[in-house]
């Protein structure tokens, strides 16, 4: 009998541009065996939601792309004038403390709680939340990157510890502001996004992310 914990051929069918990863849809993985599905998968987009189910990512259209690309060089211009903070970009994996595995567009981790964990640790899914979270929504309302999902991703950040959060809508012009605790916030027609004094120096030049 094939288990996940010894994943075979006939559990996991490998990956690649012509076929779809197919597993039962009540399928449930602890994050090991996620991390190995995942190995046998590289070029799967997958998360895993805090329950063990495994959801199938699709790659972005070009405007999402081309926007994400602007978010990380925004935040990395950042990071090289505030040494104290490290970047990282969407196909980074963090495995939070309720057990999922997600991978935001663009996020940030202080220097100090990354340079804290072993070599081990930043080889694999990293184990902790993000001190600050970016997500871009998608044209469509539909499937893991569309809005309804992303906001269910945003309050998983927010209540396992994340500090800041913010969630870009390209096509409203608006951002939606996720604090540490408590409702979001919804901004319209910013030309600046600013992190205030739990990152600063942080600005965000949203024209450049609305151009796509």
């Amino acid at each position: 009998m094939t288990s996940f914990l010894n994943p075979g051929a006939a559990a996991v069918a490998a990956f690649d541009s012509r076929s779809q990863l197919r597993l039962p849809a009540d399928l449930r993985l602890t994050p090991e065996q996620f991390e190995r599905v995942c190995a046998e998968n590289p070029e799967a987009v997958l998360e895993l939601a805090a329950d063990g189910q495994l959801i199938t990512m699709t790659p972005t259209g070009g405007e999402t792309g081309s926007r994400n690309g602007e978010l990380i060089l925004q935040l990395k211009l950042f990071t090289r004038g505030n040494r104290g903070w490290k970047v990282f970009d969407s196909s980074t994996g963090f495995r939070l403390p309720d057990g999922s595995v997600l991978s935001p567009d663009a996020s940030l981790v202080s220097q100090q709680r990354w340079e804290a964990l072993s070599a081990q640790e930043r080889s694999s899914f990293v184990p902790l939340c993000l001190d600050l979270v970016v997500e871009l929504a998608s044209p469509s309302d539909e499937g893991p990157r569309g809005l309804t999902a992303l906001r269910r991703k945003m309050a998983a950040y927010q209540s396992n510890g994340a500090r800041l959060g913010w969630l870009i809508l390209p096509q409203e012009c608006a951002v939606e502001v996720w604090p540490a605790s408590g409702e979001p916030k919804r901004l319209e027609q910013q030309e600046w996004l600013d992190a205030g004094s739990e990152f600063p120096g942080l600005r965000l030049e949203l024209a450049e992310i609305w151009a796509g």
